[in-house]
């Protein structure tokens, strides 16, 4: 999208502010009495004290080697949520969804998944079910709220949040679903649209070690790589962590690509340059040529990105750990969601850049 197709706030006002603010949410109480009869058992292996630990895709752990008999929830067809749905439907699994927007679910339906109208009627009759939410509101009122997934739990259940949401929200959600008692596992996923399609993200999950052992076929099908952190929370700390320093990253090579252009470079140059060199990150060549030619195709929408960035600062905050470059990027996503970039890819940020230097000009 052109900058000048786009209005102009004011820039230096929208730069000044540097509030943040976490995500607070309240989960109402949960009756008692609809509680479903479980479909199946998880096993009953004892907790290893296993942490920090990366297994493949092609890991030889048993776990990996066993396929999930069971019946799959999956909560959230947005645009992550679809592509992991439809692979588990494609390698032969069971698969029940619910989306806020109905139709999103026809594609899926059409493949051979069924439908249900509410994620507790999703929970009531799954053996486990994946929750992909945009933001912790949204994680926390599929969850706990009325007709949430929370209400359709009971033992022999299993909840794996695969949304990127803060600490709180990750515990907030865990607490509910041992009330019930299920089992939980966080498990926010790095990578964006394209490995989600091609079954290539990364796990980075926290939580019941024996939840995490049974559905680890279920990640192989989704993903390349997982990692058990430990505790709930461990997953969503790194999730935001990632996504911090992903941020950052890319603000500072949408600097890059201007300044190079103002001093008579051609960035596009600059871009094969960076992929070859010592600071190569498969994320500049993907991203730089679209970026050159003002083209922002969304595979991580900007507003997610400065979501992330939000709860990153506030996680930093939390333990007082100084984050000013974090806390830079962050008021330029800010600028670009003013200019109704919110939907654009999170390299869109350039934009803000772009309008900044013409006001300076």
């Amino acid at each position: 999208m052109p900058s000048t197709l786009l209005a102009k706030p004011n820039i230096n006002n929208l730069l000044s502010s540097t509030a943040m603010a976490l995500c607070s949410a309240f989960c109402p109480r949960i009756s008692t009495n609809f509680r479903p009869k479980p479909f199946s058992s998880f096993p009953s292996k004892p907790l290893l004290s296993l942490s920090f630990k990366v297994f493949s895709s092609q890991a030889t752990d048993a776990s990996s080697q066993d396929k999930f008999s069971g019946r799959v929830g999956f909560l959230g067809l947005g645009i992550m949520g679809s592509p992991m749905a439809l692979n588990l439907i494609k390698a032969g699994c069971d698969v029940i969804v619910w989306n806020r927007t109905k139709s999103k679910c026809d594609p899926l339906i059409s493949l051979g998944a069924k439908y249900s109208s509410s994620p507790e009627e999703v929970a009531a009759n799954c053996d486990v079910t994946f929750a992909m939410l945009a933001d912790p509101e949204s994680a926390i009122d599929v969850a706990c709220g009325k007709n949430g997934a929370v209400s359709g739990m009971g033992p022999g259940k299993g909840y794996v949040d695969v949304s990127t949401v803060d600490v709180a929200t990750s515990k907030l959600i865990n607490e509910h679903i041992k009330a019930r008692g299920a089992l939980f596992l966080e498990a926010p996923v790095s990578g964006s649209k394209k490995p989600a399609e091609d079954g290539q993200l990364i796990f980075l999950t926290a939580g019941k070690k024996s939840l995490y052992e049974l559905v680890s076929p279920l990640l192989d099908i989704l993903g390349k790589s997982r990692f058990y952190l430990g505790k709930v929370g461990n997953g969503a700390a790194m999730k935001l962590v990632v996504n911090m320093i992903m941020g950052s990253m890319m603000a500072s090579f949408s600097e890059g690509i201007l300044l190079s252009k103002k001093v008579g470079l051609d960035p596009s140059v600059l871009v094969e340059v960076v992929s070859q060199g010592a600071i190569s990150a498969p994320m500049y060549s993907l991203k730089g040529p679209s970026m050159v030619k003002s083209q922002y195709p969304t595979a991580f929408p900007l507003k997610h990105q400065q979501k992330d960035l939000r709860l990153a600062l506030g996680l930093a905050e939390s333990v007082s750990q100084s984050t000013p470059i974090a806390a830079a990027a962050n008021e330029l996503y800010k600028v670009a969601k003013s200019y109704g970039l919110s939907d654009e890819d999170f390299s869109a940020v350039i934009e803000a850049l772009k309008a900044k230097s013409q006001d300076t000009a």
